[in-house]
């Protein structure tokens, strides 16, 4: 009975050992993908940071554009093109609009700005390429 134990505890021992080497292996498989997955994400932030660096003037274009038409009123075209201050004038009268609303004016600066929103973003993407570049980036009109 007691060869029994004992060969009972060797096997567990040796069990045990093949356990502890097995998760030893597993560990550094873990810390080598980890390693691995770290590299990968470096990589992919640099990419993406290059790619914001280098929009060129199309994408902005096509960008203010739709966010014109969609959100013209909120101003967030403006911001895209750098034009902070016209932006904030959107979004101020546009808020104004919506607490005003309740009145019945309030309603008409939010129709204003939307429709100053529409016109942008429709001329907008109707210009070529350099033309918006030159009237919009480098010439740095704000409105229309």
């Amino acid at each position: 009975m007691s060869d029994d134990k004992s060969n009972l505890g060797d096997k567990a021992e040796e069990a045990f050992d093949k356990a502890k080497e097995k998760a030893k292996e597993m560990g550094e498989e873990a810390k080598e993908a980890a390693g691995d997955f770290k590299e990968e994400a470096k990589k992919t932030a640099e990419e993406f940071k290059e790619g914001l660096e280098s929009v060129s003037a199309d994408n902005k274009k096509i960008l203010a554009g739709i966010l014109a038409i969609l959100f013209g009123s909120l101003g967030i075209h403006k911001f895209i093109l750098g034009y902070q201050k016209e932006g904030i004038i959107l979004l101020v009268i546009t808020i104004i609009g919506f607490v005003l609303s309740c009145i019945g004016i309030g309603v008409f600066l939010v129709w204003a700005t939307g429709l100053i929103g529409l016109i942008e973003g429709i001329i907008y993407l109707t210009k070529s390429d350099a033309e918006f570049y030159n009237t919009y980036q480098s010439g740095r009109k704000p409105w229309f």
